[in-house]
């Protein structure tokens, strides 16, 4: 304690253990003790202590105004916490019969290190408007500013380092964790707050569990036992100091190793727990803390501490004590006698260890804040004398005129730092990311190995620096922690009912569809010209089918053709061999030629039905087969004209009239040119074109030609259905001709295989699926052609080569003998 102008409060938690007085509510119950000093905490009181001697010194900053301190004792309890409070505003820690003063004795208080110390003292001090400026309370609770319109602090939220967390776990590809807490307002709402922000990020939490430092040991051994049966290999412990010790004590008893520590800001740069005794369970550990520094004098100042300083303080004396293992009364047997004479040099504790300032630096920086806040209001350095830098002291100024001026500061400390605050009463939220791993003298040192700043865009707040990471039990390999193995490309996760979503089973994707990532949720669907390859992993262009030379139906089909052509051409030679025969003159020779062509063209039009449909093949192969098949039942019809004229003739000589020759010839080109207009209008207003069909199979892409005007294509095959009716009926008129020369009947057999062929043709057409659609067409082509050729030409052809006796004038002339 030191008198000042101005007093500035403490609240730190300088002992780490606390006894509860029996309760009998009869006699008055013994004051709390708290025991066992905590290094670290005594530290932060002296590096407040050290701000407050160096502003005290500074001539440019509160000049004339002296800065007085009180420290209390929180203990990490919110009953000493409400005891600290209560001293700093009236004096004395217990007022019970004495009269309480209308002023607080403190115009601002530095505190607390926990978040429900803090949030107990608030409720008091916010009664009176005093600020309270933490340097170690994260709660994101306390950046209400409606239930905390005072509060004030150096450390940046939980929420802010909650979601810090979050993302390191997903970096890692962690998405299974265990989770322990600290059961006070730190732990539970910082690890509600990570919880949140690791559901967003795809990870899952095993279990969670909360422990207090006062709790019996079975309940901390229960926990330890849940930690070693999970299936989680990374553990988040969202633990004030206090409760990590208690935990890890326990660990040690049941050897729990193995697991990878991500740890909170708390305690994740204690220098007390990087020791041999703990280095088999934290080595590797990584977690956020924030950034360190130097501050100038501050070890100096620390090894400076003694007794002598204020020989009735018996804080220092106790700390005296307990750093150097001694007792200054003589009455406890077997311990050294302190004299005062020792050295702090010699000692490496958490005390004197200023490598890692980073909580001390949040203290300088709460009580610079203060002091700044102070500068403001007494308007220090602003009289308009360039020489005048002292301060206008003001006896009634009120600690709300603080709250507000601590809003409003903005200031950079000699190491460059800034400090400001927002609308919130928080600090800009920076943090590092710092591994456990070993120097070359096997101690554990802290290294950095990435930041976080939460002022950056999405996406770019979370960076690695490129350090190698030590991990878990000092592997080189990062542990692994899912609940499920990760699905291979060409899978996608199904989640499997009853359990969380990180639990999942792997699904291969269907046909057509695709993951090409690892753990993809969902398959994504292939383009539409595109499928799936064998292990669904990326899109290939699908197969495009069509009937091709080179398959076996295509080459059958060609051969069947150019076979039909051929024979077609042989039976040619053949008649043109015996074209001054009786028989082939009886025939028509003109007609029967020229049906002969047509049959070609038909066999050889099929041939355009093969290969890669274009835009030319597409067109050539309708209107090729229709104006062949046209020409081709032209003829015939002719052909069945000519023999019911010729024996319909009143006398035998007129069995060929050659004056209906020219009558023949028109009516084939008449019925020919009809079908061509038929092409040409087809052509004209809705052309065949090459098409690709996806909708009749998923896999494959079937080119085919599309008919540009289905009416055109019926239209064309109507008008050769028309014609082939006709030489039927009139070729079935002529059945009962003579014998001898009754090619009306071959004629008739032939329009029944045709007809026949075709009327098939047209379901079979309709429902043959891809090529088969072709390949339907061809046949129906192919088997008509035959037909016609074989009913018309073979009995011909047999008298010619086989049976030439038969193949004479009076044989033709002949009459059925049973008439």
């Amino acid at each position: 304690m030191r008198e000042g102008d101005i007093t500035i409060g403490g609240a730190f938690s300088i002992h780490s253990q606390i006894s509860k007085p029996p309760l009998s509510f009869i006699d008055t119950p013994d004051r709390l003790k708290c025991t066992r000093i905590n290094f670290r905490e005594f530290r932060f009181v002296q590096t407040m202590i050290f701000a407050i001697e160096e502003i005290n010194n500074s001539s440019s900053l509160l000049p004339n105004i002296s800065i007085g301190y009180k420290v209390f004792d929180s203990c990490g309890s919110t009953l000493p916490s409400t005891r600290a409070m209560m001293g700093l505003l009236d004096g004395q820690e217990r007022t019970l019969g004495k009269t309480c003063s209308s002023q607080s004795s403190v115009h601002a208080i530095i505190g607390a290190s926990e978040s429900s110390s803090t949030i107990v003292m608030l409720q008091i001090s916010g009664i009176f408007q005093i600020p309270v400026i933490s340097h170690f309370a994260t709660c994101a609770c306390l950046s209400n500013r409606k239930a905390y319109p005072s509060f004030f602090r150096t450390i940046p939220s939980d929420y802010y380092q909650s979601r810090a967390l979050a993302k390191l776990v997903k970096h890692f590809g962690w998405t299974w964790v265990g989770a322990v807490r600290s059961d006070n307002d730190y732990g539970n709402n910082g690890l509600a707050t990570f919880i949140t922000a690791a559901s967003q990020e795809g990870v899952c939490i095993e279990y969670s569990e909360a422990i207090s430092r006062t709790d019996p040991s079975e309940q901390i051994a229960r926990v330890v036992r849940v930690i070693q049966s999970g299936s989680a290999r990374v553990l988040v412990a969202f633990l004030a100091q206090s409760e990590m010790d208690v935990l890890l004590e326990e660990s040690l008893k049941q050897n729990l190793t193995g697991l990878q520590w991500v740890g909170s800001e708390s305690w994740i740069t204690a220098g007390h727990l990087a020791t041999k005794r703990y280095s088999g369970i934290l080595t590797g550990s990584l977690g956020f803390t924030i950034r360190k520094t130097k501050i100038t004098g501050l070890r100096e100042f620390l090894l400076q501490v003694n007794p002598s300083q204020d020989p009735q303080n018996n804080l220092l004396r106790e700390f005296w004590e307990a750093t150097f293992g001694c007792s200054f009364k003589n009455s406890l047997r077997g311990q050294t006698q302190c004299s005062g004479s020792e050295q702090l040099r010699d000692i490496s504790n958490p005390f004197t260890d200023v490598s890692e300032l980073r909580i001390s630096n949040n203290v300088y920086k709460a009580v610079y804040a203060v002091a700044h806040a102070l500068h403001s209001i007494l308007k220090c350095g602003q009289s308009g004398e360039a020489l005048n830098q002292s301060c206008i002291w003001e006896d009634d100024f009120e600690p709300k005129q603080i709250v507000k001026h601590l809003q409003d500061v903005n200031f950079t400390l000699q190491s460059g730092e800034r400090v400001y605050f927002d609308g919130n009463g928080d600090p800009a939220a920076t943090y590092e990311l710092v591994n456990w791993q070993r120097n070359q003298a096997r101690d554990i040192v802290f290294v950095t190995v990435g930041s976080y700043d939460a002022s950056l865009p999405n996406g770019k707040q979370f960076t690695m620096n490129g350090i190698n990471i030590t991990w878990a039990a000092e592997s080189q390999k990062r542990p692994q922690s899912v609940c499920s193995e990760s699905c291979q490309p060409g899978f996608r996760q199904a989640v499997i009912k009853g359990k969380p979503i990180c639990c999942f089973s792997c699904v291969t994707c269907a046909a057509g569809e695709i993951s090409n990532s690892s753990n993809s949720a969902e398959c994504s669907r292939c383009p539409l010209e595109y499928w799936s390859n064998e292990d669904h992993s990326q899109c290939v262009p699908k197969v495009i089918e069509f009937l091709s030379y080179g398959e076996t139906m295509g080459a059958l089909l060609t051969a069947f053709s150019l076979f039909g052509a051929s024979l077609t051409l042989v039976v040619s030679c053949v008649f043109f061999w015996f074209r001054h025969t009786p028989l082939v003159k009886a025939s028509n020779s003109e007609l029967s030629f020229l049906l002969l062509f047509s049959l070609t063209l038909c066999f050889l039009c099929s041939l355009t039905f093969i290969g890669r449909p274009s835009d030319w093949s597409c067109m050539l192969r309708h209107t090729a087969f229709g104006i062949a098949f046209a020409l081709c039942m032209s003829c015939i019809l002719a052909k069945t004209i000519a023999v019911v004229m010729a024996f319909k003739a009143k006398r035998p000589a007129n069995t060929v009239p050659q004056c209906s020759a020219p009558l023949q010839r028109t009516s084939v080109l008449s019925c020919t040119l009809l079908q061509i207009l038929i092409c040409v209008v087809w052509l004209t207003l809705a052309p065949p074109f090459p098409y690709k069909n996806t909708a009749h199979a998923t896999e494959r892409i079937i080119l085919e030609c599309d008919l540009g005007s289905p009416i055109g294509f019926w239209v064309v095959l109507a008008y050769i259905g028309l014609l082939s009716v006709l030489c039927f009926i009139l070729a079935f008129l002529a059945r009962k001709l003579p014998d001898n020369f009754n090619e009306a009947k071959y004629i008739t057999f032939s329009m029944l295989i045709f007809c026949a062929v075709w009327v098939t043709f047209i379901p079979a057409y309709v429902s043959s699926p891809g090529k088969f659609t072709v390949a339907v067409e061809i046949f129906a082509i192919l088997a008509s052609s035959f037909g016609l050729l074989f009913c018309i030409f073979a009995p011909k052809c047999y008298i010619l080569l086989l049976k030439p006796e038969k193949n004479t004038k009076k044989h033709m002339m002949g009459r059925n003998q049973s008439k």
